[in-house]
């Protein structure tokens, strides 16, 4: 509605003076054209919004001016006391510190507002890790925090997991450490290693905060943070080459209707868009040829199976036989039972 955006583009003016109208569009989502319209809306109302031009203008607020319009509804009170988020404060070491800025809220709330608020806390709870997993411990996570915070470069000793047999490996690196990730229940951090790059190098990291063993912050110098980094692109753009990068294995399978109904349940969602962008037309009696992405002939018969009759493996053939026997024995194993038994 306009009137809550008039609200927004006042607050917005009034915290960071000599926004552009690009930029209030950008956050309000709306157009220049309709920025310029609800300033003059603005003007009208009588909120002193200027128009400063050249390199350092924007919009700003008459000198000594203030909004008075933040004072919270009872929905915003309600939404604020959702943003804690218990377990990452703890395991960040911030407790403390977000109880004692709640108590501040609270205290500066009308009375008839501040049971609501505190009311959504005792209605809602995130519960981060997974099930049937243990979330995972890291004891130099809130030191890390503090590094994040001041943006200084550390000096981090890492042990990375061993493939295919060989053992775990200690590797000591320096990172500017951009921000931290909660994904699971386990704690990522994405950083950047200083230094020019090297032809085609990548320069972003991105370490499991609980297999990191030593961390020395002490000794870190201050980094200058890139502007134009953005943490959840960022994240949501490696996220999908990790999933894509997993799948090494092409699977064709021919599924029922229910059986390409249930597809999604139980392979990978990077496979199942892929595989389901290049399906061909059904067959006569209603069937859809894919090919599947996995990560291995084993993860695929793990998930395929799940699907019984309404999938069958058509390549690899290694595959396929493998599904064979597997039919072949819980027929043997669910076949006539025995004549004495009969």
């Amino acid at each position: 509605m306009r009137a809550a955006r008039l609200i927004r583009m006042a607050l917005l003016v009034q915290s960071s003076p000599g926004m552009t109208a690009a930029a209030i569009g950008r956050e309000l989502g709306v157009s220049e054209r309709t920025v310029i319209r609800d300033v003059q809306a603005l003007q009208e109302a009588g909120v002193p919004v200027r128009s400063e031009r050249g390199r350092a203008g924007g919009y700003r607020l008459a000198p000594g001016y203030r909004t008075r319009l933040t004072t919270l509804g009872p929905g915003e009170a309600e939404t604020l006391y959702l943003t804690g988020l218990p377990s990452a404060l703890r395991d960040l070491g911030l407790s403390d510190a977000a109880d004692t800025a709640r108590l501040k809220l609270s205290a500066t709330l009308l009375p008839s507002l501040r049971a609501a608020a505190e009311s959504s806390a005792h209605r809602f709870h995130l519960d981060a890790p997974a099930w049937f997993r243990e979330p995972s411990a890291c004891t130099l996570l809130p030191e890390l925090a503090r590094a994040v915070w001041s943006d200084r470069t550390v000096e981090l000793t890492y042990t990375r997991p061993g493939r295919d047999g060989t053992p775990p490996a200690t590797v000591t690196r320096h990172l500017e450490p951009y921000g931290l990730v909660l994904k699971a229940g386990v704690w990522y951090v994405v950083g950047r290693v200083p230094g020019p790059p090297a032809e085609h190098e990548d320069r972003w990291r991105t370490y499991r905060a609980d297999r990191i063993t030593a961390l020395s912050p002490g000794a870190g110098e201050p980094f200058t943070r890139d502007p134009a980094f953005d943490l959840a692109e960022h994240w949501r753009a490696r996220a999908a080459e990790f999933a894509r990068a997993l799948l090494r294995t092409t699977v064709t399978v021919r599924l029922t209707p229910r059986g390409l109904d249930r597809l999604p349940a139980v392979t990978d969602p990077a496979a199942t868009g892929e595989a389901l962008a290049r399906a061909g037309t059904p067959d006569t009696a209603g069937r859809v040829t894919l090919r599947l992405p996995a990560e291995s002939e084993e993860v695929a018969f793990t998930q395929l199976t799940q699907l019984g009759a309404d999938a069958e493996v058509l390549a690899p053939q290694g595959l396929r036989a493998r599904f064979r026997d597997h039919a072949q024995a819980l027929s043997d194993l669910y076949g006539p039972p025995p004549p004495d038994q009969r």
